[in-house]
């Protein structure tokens, strides 16, 4: 069983080079006192995160995590991590986490106002049972965001293309789907296409071919959508990306939301119409993730 505790890094360049960075981190109780009360993650969720998976201690898809940390960095203006650093970090705490399933989370804070800058720290605790929900799926609605396919774009500073720690909005997305009677959500552009869900991407099938939104207008490009596509490629079914109007969602042959700790849950409704289910498909993909990944 996995133990909670920290990684609080010291965080170098991103230029620095050493073979060797344990000596910038050090492991603390994950319930012990780290953070100064100034830290603008709490203050103001001023900072970026990735939730990495942990498969009997092996560390899932490491290598698209640390790129996406560093692609929410660079939008954020916070200073590019050393991703070597990073791994290492990532690579110890994985080892103490032993059998099971087990979660992660790096996150790169802009530190403290007025103080030093970044704060850097990683965390390991075990990961919440997704059997059952992994099996039986999750029945969705789908919530307006608020904003048009295109304002990622045009405005850049609201950082849609990023994994913030600004979570509040996809918390209360989550709240607003359990009050309508469902277990998630679907985010819908104010023009009428798919988005994602609030801590999850989406991939559709029509037929013999999959497709998930493309990932612009505020979309995050999911690791664990990737390496799903991967695994269907490999088996020569056709997987790509589109504009999906909103219509289209209760025409699908079957859909799933897929995440690095869930892994593949099967939509069995959307907006209380229900939905098909492939389980055998579905069984087939969370083999796959359950498997080792880099």
């Amino acid at each position: 069983m996995t133990r909670r505790f920290a990684l609080m890094i010291d965080p170098v360049t991103v230029d620095e080079d050493r073979s060797d960075y344990s000596g910038t981190f050090v492991q603390v109780d994950a319930a012990a006192p780290a953070l100064s009360v100034g830290e603008l993650s709490t203050q103001r969720g001023d900072g970026v995160f990735e939730s990495i998976g942990v498969i009997d201690g092996h560390a899932q898809e490491v290598v698209p995590h640390l790129e996406r940390l560093a692609h929410s960095a660079r939008l954020c203006d916070l200073p590019a991590p050393n991703l070597a650093q990073w791994r290492q970090a990532i690579e110890q705490a994985a080892l103490q986490c032993g059998d099971g399933e087990a979660v992660i989370k790096l996150i790169l804070s802009r530190g403290v106002e007025h103080g030093p800058t970044p704060t850097a720290w990683v965390t390991a605790a075990p990961a919440s049972d997704f059997r059952t929900v992994r099996t039986e799926g999750v029945r969705v609605v789908t919530l307006d965001r608020g904003y048009d396919l295109g304002v990622a774009e045009r405005a850049p500073w609201l950082l849609l293309g990023a994994k913030t720690l600004s979570y509040a909005v996809n918390m209360a997305a989550l709240r607003e789907a359990h009050r309508r009677g469902a277990d998630d959500a679907i985010f819908l552009s104010s023009d009428g296409f798919v988005l994602e869900a609030p801590t999850a991407s989406l991939v559709l099938r029509f037929g013999d071919r999959f497709v998930t939104p493309a990932p612009n207008g505020g979309i995050l490009h999911g690791t664990t959508q990737l390496s799903v596509y991967e695994y269907l490629s490999g088996r020569g079914f056709d997987a790509g990306y589109d504009r999906i109007p909103a219509g289209d969602l209760p025409r699908a042959d079957a859909a799933w939301l897929v995440s690095s700790v869930r892994l593949a849950a099967p939509i069995t409704a959307v907006d209380g119409v229900e939905l098909p289910v492939d389980r055998p498909l579905t069984a087939e993909l969370n083999e796959y993730l359950l498997s080792p990944r880099d």
